[in-house]
């Protein structure tokens, strides 16, 4: 990222990856599982979750840090810049994407131990 005019290419990669783990982390099971009950001749069936829940906060999270990324880049008090830049704002940033990501895990949490009722 240091020799790039912008961060596109190093945040372009962390997205990647994580998409790599997730179809791996979950595409591949799925996949061995419908093999299995189809060689079984029964349907392959999972019943439905709350997974709605967890997709909106991580939506309302993504399109706020990639509103922070992109003000970042245009405004001077960032240094124009998506990595790095002046220092308080760059801590500032760092603090709030950290905050973005425990209040994911922790909605996330307290949806999936009932104590956040959501009716999809």
């Amino acid at each position: 990222a240091k020799n790039s005019k912008t961060a596109d290419d190093a945040i372009g990669n962390v997205t990647g990856s994580n998409s790599v783990n997730v179809f791996l982390g979950l595409g591949l099971p799925w996949l061995v599982a419908a093999i299995y009950w189809e060689s079984k001749n029964l349907p392959f069936t999972v019943k439905a979750g709350d997974l709605s829940f967890s997709v909106l906060v991580f939506s309302i999270c993504c399109v706020l840090g990639m509103t922070v990324l992109i003000l970042r880049r245009y405004l001077g008090f960032f240094g124009k810049a998506e990595l790095g830049g002046p220092t308080i704002p760059k801590y500032v940033c760092s603090i709030f994407f950290v905050l973005l990501w425990v209040g994911y895990l922790t909605l996330s949490g307290l949806q999936a131990y009932g104590h956040i009722k959501w009716q999809s």
